[in-house]
């Protein structure tokens, strides 16, 4: 049994992260200010003997510290989340990505100094790509952000620096860090209130509102399944090879945003309308997107038994079975 910290366990991917932990028989702290998660999400696992629910923000120091003074892994998933949320609060943005990840890190490098070595997963992002135009991205590709005029890139430009600070601590220190590189991850739990594509396109198709598409829908992602990339990212902490490397963690199916919206009409049967709205309006005129975001999978398939078992009419299904009225 180990003890595991898990930092944004009350979120989406964080509460997936935590039932699966406990699964498998570990005792589990989920720290989580619920600030974009909710305790609810750990409704089905709320009573296990083995998880503590920590209400407030890791970036506290003295919090930082006590949390992590007895555990021998710690997962660290709480970020700012979402397009919406980046565009509108970038100095949060910042603060909230970098300070906290530092303050862990500053905690574990003290116990690894004390010859007690914690491992410490990063949750990344495929942002950290940025404006890159390569078809498919790997792990050791130029990080190409836009102005810093423009807010919109904050946010994979934080993510950034986190991972610089791990992997300083990984060849400074000897700390056995990974991190992973999330590409649209989805699922039971996530919210559209952050500026998630799916679940937003699947509350309108059940209520009937027209599917919201920004600019004219031939935008390419992938969406990988939530139980897929906890696979992923338990596997890899348990993988000695994986110490001080980065992954990209997803799916390489890729799909257009609009063709995404028109599968979720035809799996929920809606007869809701798709809209076209430009960036402008739906966030404001110095906004750019990127056109292209496909991971290239093959570090993470060398290095662990990794594959997609959902593809993505289950995902689909998976989020619209969640979401489905009563």
């Amino acid at each position: 049994m180990k003890r595991i910290l898990v930092t944004g366990g009350a979120g989406f991917i964080g509460s997936h992260l935590t039932e699966a932990l406990l699964a498998r028989g570990d005792a589990v702290t989920v720290v989580d200010d619920q600030s974009t998660g909710t305790f609810d999400n750990l409704a089905a696992v709320r009573d296990h003997p083995a998880l503590t629910c920590v209400e407030g923000d890791i970036g506290d120091p003295e919090l930082a510290t006590r949390l992590t003074a007895r555990v021998d892994q710690v997962y660290h998933l709480a970020a700012a989340v979402g397009v919406a949320l980046v565009a509108s609060q970038p100095k949060e943005t910042i603060e909230r990505n970098i300070h906290p990840t530092e303050l862990l890190l500053d905690a574990l490098v003290e116990r690894h100094r004390d010859g007690q070595p914690v491992k410490f997963f990063l949750a990344s992002t495929s942002e950290v790509y940025g404006k890159n135009p390569k078809e498919t991205f790997h792990e050791e590709d130029d990080l190409i952000f836009g102005s810093t005029t423009r807010a919109r890139w904050s946010y994979g430009a934080s993510k950034a620096i986190d991972e610089f600070l791990a992997l300083a601590c990984h060849r400074q220190y000897g700390l056995p860090v990974v991190i992973g590189r999330f590409f649209n991850v989805v699922g039971p739990r996530q919210s559209g209130a952050y500026g998630m594509v799916l679940p937003r396109f699947v509350d309108a198709a059940w209520a009937g509102r027209p599917l919201v598409v920004h600019d004219d829908g031939s935008q390419i992602r992938c969406f990988a399944h939530v139980q897929d990339i906890i696979v992923a990212v338990t596997q890899l902490m348990e993988t000695a090879q994986a110490e001080g490397r980065v992954f990209n963690i997803g799916s390489d199916q890729p799909v257009s945003i609009v063709d995404l919206a028109r599968r979720v009409l035809a799996a929920t049967g809606s007869d809701a309308a798709i809209q076209y709205q430009s960036y402008s309006d739906a966030y404001d005129a110095d906004f750019e997107d990127v056109r292209r975001r496909v991971p290239d999978l093959t570090r993470l398939q060398q290095t662990i038994p990794f594959r997609n078992r959902h593809d993505l009419d289950a995902v689909i299904q998976s989020v619209i079975q969640a979401k489905k009225p009563e």
